[in-house]
């Protein structure tokens, strides 16, 4: 077993420290009193005061979120089914464009992605606003969880599956009592992955957001323009205490989960 030299300890330091330093630098300055948020004025709460008095960056905030959160579950629907009928149907006509087209989204630029779907609402006359907004992360983001969860179902042990059917059960209470529960971690892990994907977007959501619906990273990048004000330093705190807190849940129900497989399979093998 190779020892942990210095030099791997001085890498894996210097590459936390590249990725997660400037987190830490605004997380900081996001407590200063001063205005300029190059120069430290001393330690204050006032700019998320400031913040919950900004009808602008709320209405941004709320916006972003309903679209986060039905783009991301429409998303997790679609690529599960989608996943589902790629591992499970091995032929069928069509299957190779099929999987091409699911996959096409992860490759495909985002400007190109964004004007196409722009050019579609306009075509068939959808006006612009939070609709479009779904429509369009749902595109995008069906094609990660698609992903995640075919890596789920390749290794999963379909004799569970045919167990439940020799008891009884049909082939629907068989998927959702035994195979939905199995892979219900890569199910949770794809829908923050989207639910991430679609807090994240500027270029696609400029391109399908209207007058009526503007989202937080939009309202952000136009307010950077001008300046960096403490407030969105704020702001990003915030957003980045709801991520972390995201993932360590989702890790620990991935761990709940694991351990009880790990239990289940233990009982049946006693059985």
């Amino acid at each position: 077993m190779k020892r942990f030299s210095w030099f791997n300890a001085t890498a894996l330091t210097l590459g936390f420290a590249f990725l997660y330093l400037p987190m830490v630098i605004l997380v900081i300055y996001s407590f200063n009193e001063s205005k300029l948020v190059t120069v430290w004025a001393g330690f204050s709460t006032k700019w998320y005061g400031e913040l919950l008095q900004n009808e602008a960056f709320l209405n941004a905030a709320w916006v972003t979120i309903k679209v986060a959160v039905f783009s991301s579950t429409l998303a997790t629907i679609l690529g599960t089914m989608a996943a589902y009928v790629l591992v499970r149907a091995n032929r069928f006509t069509g299957r190779t464009l099929f999987s091409g087209m699911i996959y096409a989204p992860l490759v495909m630029p985002e400007v190109i992605t964004g004007l196409s779907l722009l050019l579609l609402f306009i075509g068939i006359g959808l006006d612009r606003g939070v609709l479009t907004i779904v429509l369009a992360h749902t595109t995008f983001a069906m094609c990660y969880v698609s992903v995640v969860v075919s890596s789920r179902l390749v290794s999963f042990d379909r004799s569970l599956e045919e167990a439940a059917l020799d008891l009884g059960c049909s082939s629907w209470q068989a998927f959702r009592l035994v195979t939905l529960s199995i892979i219900a971690p890569a199910v949770i892990s794809g829908w923050l992955l989207a639910f991430t994907l679609s807090l994240d977007d500027l270029v696609i959501a400029s391109f399908t957001a209207g007058p009526s619906a503007t989202t937080l990273p939009i309202k952000i990048f136009s307010a950077v323009r001008l300046g960096v004000s403490p407030e969105i330093n704020a702001l990003s705190t915030i957003m980045i205490a709801i991520v972390t807190i995201g993932v360590i849940g989702a890790s620990l129900i991935s761990k709940q989960a694991s351990l009880k497989q790990q239990r289940d399979e233990q009982a049946a093998a006693r059985g």
